[in-house]
């Protein structure tokens, strides 16, 4: 229990060091992606936090997984560096008995991963998506710039010849106000102040030493004209206050939806193709063609006269088939299309905490090989199978949505190819041979790539 304590220990610090650091690099990749969607619109601190925090969820899905190889990484390299691997099977410990308790912890991650995709992941990535579209529609915050027109108010237009930083008052001010479809109306002002009501629906202007020009649409002759010392405009806006929108205002994607929910609405859409499919075979069972007189020789004068428009009305019902069977088809391939998309979210909630596990048998025999347990050596040993890894689950996924590959192998077949290296290197390991023997693959080589072997030397 003293070396499988030892082991943990030597594992889980550099696991919580490599996942903050790769959840630190997810979250600057992030900030730089949506910046441009936060500054300027006046959001709070809070506001900002809030959807940083949403969009941890789907960091975590990725970040522990990569955690897991680059700390076995560290720590079986560590400890071979050290020598205590050779210490402990001086003592009569296996490989595999070294590897049994980052296996459970393994084991536990997936378990855990797994209740966190499919009970927190759906929540957190609805809420980030209503969170983000609100932050979208909020309009900028309302600035005016000296000598531009601002058009940001609908039915407003907007001049100021002069503004005072830190405070709101405004000089040379000139305001079209299109709102009434009867008039066009021109307010001018020599001083000014702007501000909103509490609710940021009304915004207000205070007016001193101005006139108002109004001109009939229709009738150009009907022109007024008022001068005032003291003028208060309010105007209708909307957006510019962040309004949060129910949760349940916009339908769920596959993301957003449990393994659960989805099988339901997988089983649901199959009921629906079942339907067309039946409908299709009534359409088949129909006659497509409407009964043609026969000719006879007593009648040859009524089958001339009947055969056009027999055959007319049977191209018309056949178009109509062929229709209804194209329509059909185009549906059910639909269907097929959402089936495989809900297929591969599935697949992909166990696929990637699945990874957790295999990359222990990855990470445990690379470790005792490179016998460095420094971050930046396990970091680089992992980078070749992090590219490997999502490159292929990224392609599996691709293929999965387009019918060319089936969603469980689209979504397995990454943890496939590194479950089948791991294997291998920890059977070489636990064989006391840390080297791979590349000869027995050299069969697979195409002759021309081969190196010259070097030839035999003769006995003398």
């Amino acid at each position: 229990m003293h070396f499988y304590r030892h082991i943990l220990r030597s594992h889980i610090g550099p696991f919580f060091f490599s996942f903050f650091t790769v959840m630190f690099i997810f979250l600057l990749q992030y900030i730089m992606k949506y910046i441009d969607q936060f500054v300027g619109k006046g959001l709070s601190g809070w506001v900002i936090a809030e959807l940083m925090v949403l969009n941890l969820a789907w960091m975590v899905v990725l970040a522990v997984p990569m955690a897991v190889l680059v700390a076995t990484l560290m720590a079986f390299g560590g400890m071979s560096s050290s020598n205590e691997i050779t210490a402990m099977k001086a003592s009569g410990m296996s490989l595999y008995a070294m590897i049994a308790p980052v296996v459970v912890l393994a084991l536990a991650l997936t378990y855990f991963m797994i209740r966190f995709n499919n009970d927190v992941l759906p929540e957190a990535n609805h809420m980030a998506k209503t969170l983000l579209i609100d932050i979208r529609q909020k309009k900028p915050t309302f600035t005016l710039q000296p000598g531009i027109f601002s058009d940001d108010i609908s039915g407003y237009s907007i001049l100021v010849t002069k503004t005072f930083v830190g405070s709101n008052d405004l000089e040379g001010l000139t305001i079209y106000d299109f709102t009434n479809p009867n008039l066009n109306v021109v307010v001018t002002g020599e001083r000014g102040t702007v501000s909103f009501t509490p609710d940021h629906r009304h915004l207000i202007m205070d007016l001193t030493n101005g006139e108002i020009h109004q001109v009939g649409i229709q009738d150009k002759n009907s022109y007024r004209r008022m001068r005032f010392e003291k003028h208060r405009i309010i105007m209708n806006v909307e957006g510019f206050d962040f309004e949060r929108s129910d949760e349940e205002r916009y339908s769920r994607g596959d993301r957003e939806l449990s393994t659960q929910a989805m099988m339901r609405d997988v089983d649901s859409i199959r009921g629906l193709n079942n339907d067309a499919l039946r409908q299709l075979d009534i359409i088949a069972s129909q006659p497509s063609i409407p009964d043609v007189p026969s000719a006879t020789n007593a009648q040859p004068i009524y089958f001339q006269a009947a055969q056009p428009t027999a055959v007319q009305r049977a191209l018309v019902k056949a178009n109509s088939i062929l229709n209804v069977i194209n329509s059909q088809v185009v549906y059910f391939k639909d269907n097929e299309d959402h089936i495989d998309a809900y297929l591969v979210e599935i697949n992909k909630k166990y696929s990637i905490p699945f990874a957790c596990l295999v990359f222990v048998f990855v990470g445990a025999p690379l470790g005792i090989m490179a016998r460095k347990g420094t971050f930046g050596i396990a970091a680089t040993l992992s980078i070749g199978f992090f590219l490997l890894y999502w490159s292929c689950l990224i392609g599996g996924e691709k293929f999965a949505k387009r019918g060319l590959m089936s969603p469980w192998l689209g979504m397995w077949i990454a943890n496939i190819i590194l479950a089948v290296f791991g294997a291998y290197l920890t059977v070489r390991m636990g064989q006391e041979n840390p080297y791979i023997r590349w000869e027995g693959f050299r069969r697979f080589i195409p002759k021309f790539l081969r190196s010259p072997e070097p030839p035999e030397e003769e006995n003398l």
